[in-house]
């Protein structure tokens, strides 16, 4: 009873210990950003403004136009993430319910795929987007960022899909349903928690890349979240401030989704944990 009491009080320093190194840079990034510059220079830091201030974020959307980088990453997050829903929840359900030949070996290629590093594919991607004419457009990033993230929220969607017994599938073609309204009249509707948790990771995904938003969208109308606040930072000076304001900023969305949908992302990710 003692050595379970003692792994019982161990267990929750160790996981006090890890939360604190994770949130440490976040809380930091926090306070920061409601600090004056005297305070962010001062030395030694301190972990609680002495003065709190908004400067930073009026800064942020006046000077550095934040508000330009936020549309953007809204357009961009959101339609490569209905795309993502549209064409992944047909071929998860094509792959879990259909008689097709090849399923392992696709699986294993969109696994793959999945897991390829973009720096490996930036240049014919660059070359493939000039010669569209599609550089410095909301295509050259939703394009991109649906083909990277598809195959993952394939996986999701199979794995959900097979858990769905398939007596409902066969009396769909009993009743004379197409395979088409088999999956979306029966199956798609039960199928919420992956779609949300595709939906999330796609989101997350898009939201926060940087390595293609950088190259193929040079204009400043045309940046992202990441790319506009990276690009913060002058010749001679460095706005720490706002920097931090605009991080703030872009995590709100992110905390968002997570804690609204928190049980159906580990509803959707354990689907299919056991078998399939």
């Amino acid at each position: 009873m003692i050595r379970s009491k003692r792994q019982i009080v161990l267990g929750y320093v160790v996981l006090i210990a890890f939360l604190l190194v994770i949130l440490l840079p976040f809380y930091w990034m926090f306070v920061t950003s409601f600090k004056p510059n005297t305070d962010i220079s001062a030395y030694p830091p301190s972990l609680f403004p002495h003065h709190w201030t908004l400067v930073h974020y009026v800064r942020a959307f006046t000077v550095y136009h934040f508000s330009t980088f936020i549309v953007n990453s809204v357009i961009v997050a959101v339609s490569s993430t209905l795309l993502v829903l549209f064409f992944a929840s047909m071929a998860g359900f094509v792959v879990a319910r259909l008689p097709i030949k090849g399923k392992v070996p696709l699986m294993i290629a969109l696994l793959v795929i999945s897991v390829f590093p973009e720096i490996a594919v930036i240049s014919p991607l660059y070359m493939l987007l000039r010669s569209l004419g599609w550089l410095n457009s909301y295509q050259a990033l939703i394009i991109p960022y649906t083909a990277f993230n598809m195959p993952f929220a394939i996986w999701i969607l199979r794995n959900y899909f097979l858990e769905i017994p398939g007596a409902l599938f066969e009396a769909a073609k009993m009743d004379g349903a197409s395979v088409f309204q088999t999956y979306w009249r029966i199956f798609l509707p039960v199928t919420t928690p992956g779609l949300f948790t595709a939906a999330v990771f796609t989101f997350v995904a898009a939201w926060t890349e940087f390595f293609m938003a950088l190259t193929f969208n040079s204009q400043d109308a045309m940046r992202t979240i990441p790319v506009g606040i990276a690009l913060f930072s002058g010749e001679f000076n460095v706005p720490y401030g706002s920097i931090f304001a605009g991080s703030v900023i872009s995590l709100i969305p992110i905390l968002i989704l997570v804690i609204v949908f928190r049980k159906w992302i580990v509803s959707g990710l354990t689907a299919g944990a056991v078998k399939g």
